[in-house]
């Protein structure tokens, strides 16, 4: 019962996170509800993720390639742009609070700490930029043989108007 509660709370506060984001830089309503989904749908792949394995990087890795999947396939749905998706659904991922911590490692003079913390930052954003670098790439391969096969199918085909 307890991981139920927990999968509601965590799904309504990365939605709700991600379309506070794109409220801030005016991001059209339609478009700001899909990318709450796609921020929540991301969010839970990566808890479920993090729960089975305990691996943060595969965990973010996997979130960010289902974040670029799904913002290709909303953005040729609704007629949008890419990037008002998938820059709205990697909110949730971005280790922020790891960030402030590191910073606050340094202030303290906890250097050996802050470097370990600077160290995991980096890696999970490194993550995030890997997971949607590689799901635009396999895109990319897939329209151009999907539509190349496409063309090929329908270059025989004539239409004539009377």
């Amino acid at each position: 019962m307890g991981i139920i509660i927990t999968f509601l709370i965590q799904s309504m506060t990365s939605f709700i996170a991600t379309c506070a984001f794109g409220i801030i830089y005016n991001i059209p309503r339609k478009p700001l509800i899909h990318g709450g989904l796609i921020g929540a749908i991301a969010w839970l792949i990566y808890f479920f993720l993090y729960q089975w394995n305990g691996n943060d990087f595969v965990a973010t890795f996997a979130a960010s390639f289902v974040i670029a999947l799904t913002s290709q396939i909303f953005a040729r749905l609704y007629k949008n742009p890419v990037i008002v998706y998938s820059v709205a659904g990697i909110i949730p991922l971005v280790p922020g609070g790891l960030t402030y911590t590191v910073m606050s490692r340094v202030v303290g003079d906890h250097y050996d700490m802050a470097i370990h913390l600077a160290e995991k930052a980096f890696v999970l954003s490194g993550a995030i930029a890997m997971g949607l670098i590689f799901a635009e790439v396999l895109y990319q391969i897939f329209k151009k043989n999907f539509f190349d096969k496409v063309k090929k199918l329908n270059t025989g085909v004539t239409f004539s108007r009377k």
